[in-house]
């Protein structure tokens, strides 16, 4: 054999190897960090002492362990949002649906495997508030690296992580909100890869800066990591190709702006091919409530790109930023994207098992004992789905007490549908039984490899907005949206049933609705809740779930040995 066939073979063996699944490991130390942000220092929760936390990165078939130390005074559970957990719900990671919490001073080590997604997706606290802080990427690659991705190669990828600060602490700003019966405080400031920009004060040093090289390709890994605030992100000067969502690739889609929800994540190539120089970038809220909703921040956070070698006597140059309420852009950029269908993978299904209709938004319930700063009028915020406001199970998880046939912690009847009504032009003159929720712990049983449907339907008894609607332990295919109460012999008329976008994260339009489709495939109990963490602690969530499969290789395994208990 000559030396170049030798070389040839070896190369080829390499290549093997390389490509084979292996064990990624990290150790996450959870526990104190103090920051300074706009002219102040506070103590937030962190992960290894960096904020945002680390970015983790695998191939599609790895397999990954981390182990989580909790060393902060609260209560702690990793998400990791996105990942279907395929037969092993038990790391999915949401306070009391999947697993108790990690107690102060206790761990716990997620175990899972990584399979058939490739993509950005990220991890986050799921307990209480401390996603606001508590967050990071997570990378899936292909197996044989991003030149196996159906984009061409870019030359640089940079994770973008948006968020918010408060200058306050979010537990306490929590504790506060619950004992009013209100919302949320809005955040002092918008975040860039935990930045927020020297439009801000103090925060010219607490700028994300980004050095790109003329005609080079970067590959934008935009995720929203923010609490309660969708967002629009743009760059002066410059156009993105969106090529995914959600881990899920997309048909190429041209734009010069990019809506992102809480949840969602969207990758963009963007082509250095500007004149060189300064040039900001920026995210700036989308609130859709309009005008008559609560107070926000109407600041953009701002990172610069700058082109080598960096001139710092050229000032940036900023991009005209949407309205706040700018609901058609929102509205066509999450109509326009649509899937592009890898050979190989689940095509949308035709044929549905499973229909059902959920209203989502919110109401108003009277004022709890407990909740003694409560206003004059004695009635708290609230939120539900089909007027079923949820309530997390207090001595047991929701997924154990599936796996033990545990009696007493939820009921099997969460409402297939609501009571019929005029959704979005819905007024306090309604009657009380509409506008007052109902306290639950319920769940939709579905049988397993069930193809269900889903209709979104957004409501309008305390403002109307867009509800970024998350599905843990699955992807689904988003057939259609639009404005309104949902007319099925009309809506039927626009469904895609040929290329719909993928994703784990849902805008459900404000004033309207979207109707989704999922395969059952996962044996468990999944999460289904509004990504603004205020509306999921007023209640916007329930369960599924999934019965088990026929064999062993489509059933839950037991817990493993580590498992935290209440």
């Amino acid at each position: 054999m000559d030396m170049a066939s030798t070389l040839a073979l070896a190369l080829a063996f390499l290549s093997f190897f390389a490509a084979e699944a292996k064990i990624v490991e990290h150790t996450f130390h959870v526990g104190n960090l103090t920051q300074r942000r706009l002219c102040e220092e506070k103590v937030i929760t962190a992960v290894n002492g960096q904020f945002p936390g680390p970015t983790i990165e695998v191939n599609e078939g790895d397999t990954l362990v981390v182990n989580v130390i909790n060393e902060s005074p609260y209560n702690m559970t990793i998400h990791w949002h996105g990942i279907f957990q395929l037969r092993s719900a038990w790391a999915d990671g949401p306070n009391m649906i999947t697993q108790c919490p990690i107690r102060p001073g206790n761990s716990y080590v997620y175990k899972f495997n990584v399979t058939g997604q490739e993509g950005t997706l990220w991890w986050h606290s799921h307990v209480s508030v401390l996603r606001a802080t508590v967050y990071g990427a997570l990378i899936i690659r292909p197996r044989g690296g991003l030149k196996d991705c159906p984009f061409p190669e870019p030359d640089h990828e940079v994770p973008i992580l948006l968020g918010e600060w408060w200058k306050a602490d979010v537990v306490e700003l929590d504790n506060q909100a619950f004992l009013r019966g209100q919302g949320f405080n809005s955040s002092d400031a918008y975040t860039i890869n935990g930045q927020p920009g020297d439009l801000y004060n103090c925060s010219r040093k607490h700028t994300y800066k980004l050095k790109v090289v003329s005609g080079k390709t970067y590959l934008l890994r935009i995720i929203n990591a923010a609490l309660n605030n969708q967002l629009f992100f743009k760059i002066a000067g410059h156009n993105f190709t969106v090529v995914a969502v959600d881990a899920s690739y997309t048909k190429p889609y041209k734009t010069d702006v990019v809506v992102v929800s809480p949840g969602q994540t969207v990758d963009v190539l963007m082509v250095a091919d500007a004149a060189p120089g300064n040039y900001y970038m920026a995210a700036s809220p989308y609130i859709s409530v309009g005008p008559q909703g609560p107070p926000f921040v109407n600041i953009s956070a701002t990172g610069i790109v700058e082109y080598l070698p960096v001139d710092d006597s050229s000032a940036p140059v900023m991009p005209s930023m949407p309205p706040f309420n700018d609901t058609p852009t929102a509205h066509r950029f999450f109509t326009n994207l649509t899937g592009l269908l890898k050979p190989g993978k689940p095509t949308v299904p035709h044929r549905v098992h499973e229909k059902m209709f959920f209203t989502v938004g919110l109401g108003r319930n009277p004022c709890q004992p407990s909740q003694t700063l409560c206003n004059r009028t004695r009635q708290a915020i609230s939120a539900s789905m089909n007027n079923v406001s949820f309530e997390f199970p207090t001595t047991v998880s929701l997924l154990e007490a599936h796996f033990k046939g545990a009696n007493g912690v939820y009921r099997r009847d969460f409402p297939r549908r609501p009571r019929v009504f005029d959704y979005v032009n819905a007024t306090g003159t309604l009657p009380l039984a509409l506008q007052t929720t109902l306290k639950g712990t319920r769940v939709r049983t579905v049988k397993y490899n069930a193809t269900v449907e889903i209709v979104l339907q957004n409501t309008a008894f305390v403002g109307i907005e867009n509800h970024p609607m998350h599905l843990h332990g699955f992807n689904f295919f988003v057939v259609a949206q639009g404005f309104g109460n949902y007319n099925a012999t009309a809506a039927k008329r626009s469904f895609n049933l040929v290329d719909p976008q993928v994703r784990n994260t849902i805008g459900v339009p404000t004033g309207g609705w979207a109707v989704i489709r999922f395969v059952a495939n996962n044996p468990g109990v999944w999460f289904m809740h509004c990504h603004l963490d205020a509306h999921l602690e007023f209640g916007l969530a329930m369960a599924f779930e999934v019965e088990n499969g026929p064999t062993a290789d489509t059933s839950l395994p037991p817990p493993p040995p580590d498992f935290p208990t209440c």
